[in-house]
């Protein structure tokens, strides 16, 4: 698809009702509404177009950036425009989006290390969304899991709002596939975890909790 015909096709199947959820979550005002169901069936289509995704970007639209971030090359993309990008971030979906893809690039580790110790709130947010893709297949050392749990403990309460939620997550991942006691105990002591989500139906899950059911069912 080209530029002309992608942006086309997502201001036709956008719509208001998204529209208004979409800015509730804290998407700006340049949106159309695209349902996910429907940015995935465009990602299935068009698959992996780098230049289309640089095009998409540089639009400002939230459904374009969506996108975007699902089609570009983690090969081609560079430590250049993770820089730029994370940048014009105010949005937790685009945040999340973008850790996806840095964390399949060669220099993940780099820009991990970097964004989880930066007191910005999505920089954070991005880094420690990107521990939690790390975790999942098996790239973190157990002395960095230590050190992140160590570093949690210390600094989640204050961070700023959305950064917390990750890093409440990203503990929850640690216990899930590193060290289960000891992320469990530093749960324990960090308490509950206060984050505004503003008029949506989000919630924080409870770190403990959410670690004890999830190997519960590893183990079943």
């Amino acid at each position: 698809m080209t530029f002309k015909e992608t942006m086309a096709w997502l201001k036709k199947n956008g719509t208001e009702q998204n529209i208004k959820v979409y800015k509730r979550h804290g998407a700006g005002e340049n949106v159309f509404g695209v349902s996910f169901a429907n940015i995935n069936y465009l990602i299935k289509k068009i698959k992996t177009d780098h230049d289309l995704a640089l095009s998409l970007w540089k639009t400002g639209n939230t459904d374009a950036q969506t996108l975007a971030l699902k089609i570009a090359d983690p090969q081609k993309f560079t430590k250049s425009l993770a820089n730029q990008w994370i940048k014009q971030i105010s949005y937790r979906i685009l945040a999340g989006e973008l850790a996806e893809l840095v964390a399949k690039t060669s220099f993940a580790s780099e820009k991990m290390d970097q964004w989880t110790n930066s007191s910005k709130e999505f920089y954070r947010y991005c880094g420690y969304s990107m521990l939690c893709e790390a975790l999942k297949e098996n790239r973190v050392t157990p002395q960095k899991c230590i050190k992140y749990i160590s570093v949690i403990e210390k600094e989640i309460h204050e961070s700023p709002n959305l950064a917390k939620y990750a890093m409440n997550m990203a503990l929850t991942a640690i216990g899930i596939y590193a060290f289960e006691k000891e992320a469990i105990k530093a749960a324990k002591r960090i308490g509950k975890v206060h984050v505004d989500h503003g008029e949506t139906g989000c919630k924080t899950p409870d770190a403990e909790a959410y670690i004890k059911k999830a190997i519960s069912r590893k183990n079943t």
